[in-house]
């Protein structure tokens, strides 16, 4: 079975053992740029070697490939590539060593600053300082960061998303020197792996996902004891708050561990303080 065999591709990216049944016929021949996309892991090992200056700029410029709502690109990615700032970064959110290997870190930031001065150019008022712009910057953010990993995949380095930069945001904000109206998404670590790929996880069925017509949760029960046991018992989340497991925890559990928790309760404060209604 070659590496872009659909099959493999398939069983791999849900999970499936070899005597499971496909959830539904993969075509006969997967092209190179999807089968790179079914086989995506995270990378959170990387090799000392830096990012030749070209190859980032490369890949940024597949980050700005993404879509963007109406045209509007409200997004800024702040590079940083200085050892000591990214290890700060590392040492706010701990546990997540891997950020101090990168040679690269890309902040990657909703902008609705840029908007407002587009319109104060053009003599115009910004009408529009209200969640629906905030989600939109949100959003433009985020698929930028997709096209990012994207382009790294495709020349060969690898990526982890890192979602715990907004638990620092008074942090990250300075030291990055974001301006009223620019927040941070989510960081992505960038470099060339070093050793063996991660493992791959497998995502929920698309009977949980995808939905045909209209919304139908009816088959997510009966989903999920399989998909637990598809995934190896995970370190659990909160275990100062819900207890230790040392044997680990399945997914839909440490899930619910993680959403009962309330999180970042500072965002939305600081957000309204660098000049976001959010109304």
């Amino acid at each position: 079975m070659s590496e872009n065999d659909p099959e493999r591709l398939i069983r791999g990216r849900y999970g499936l053992a070899p005597e499971a049944p496909l959830p539904f016929t993969p075509p006969p021949e997967v092209p190179p740029g999807l089968a790179a996309l079914l086989d995506r892991r995270v990378t959170r090992r990387y090799a000392p070697d830096p990012v030749p200056e070209p190859l980032l700029q490369a890949v940024l410029a597949g980050a700005q490939s993404a879509p963007s709502k109406s045209d509007l690109q409200q997004y800024a990615i702040i590079v940083l590539r200085d050892a000591a700032r990214i290890a700060r970064i590392a040492d706010w959110i701990t546990g997540m060593d891997w950020i101090k290997q990168a040679p690269v870190f890309l902040l990657f930031c909703g902008d609705v600053r840029r908007g407002r001065w587009l319109c104060e150019r053009h003599g115009r008022a910004h009408a529009n300082d209200n969640v629906d712009t905030f989600l939109n910057a949100t959003a433009d953010a985020a698929l930028a960061l997709g096209f990012a990993v994207m382009a790294a995949e495709a020349a060969g380095l690898g990526t982890c998303p890192i979602s715990y930069v907004r638990n620092h945001v008074e942090k990250i904000g300075p030291l990055c020197s974001l301006p009223e109206g620019v927040f941070p998404v989510a960081g992505l670590t960038l470099g060339v792996p070093a050793g063996p790929r991660n493992w791959l996880s497998p995502r929920l069925p698309q009977s949980v996902v995808v939905h045909a017509e209209r919304y139908d949760e009816s088959g997510l029960d009966a989903a999920l004891p399989a998909y637990d046991a598809a995934r190896p018992p995970a370190k659990p989340r909160y275990p100062e708050i819900h207890g230790p497991k040392p044997e680990g925890c399945a997914w839909s559990e440490n899930a619910a561990r993680q959403l009962s928790v309330p999180e970042r309760f500072g965002l939305r404060a600081w957000l309204k303080l660098r000049g976001l209604s959010l109304d």
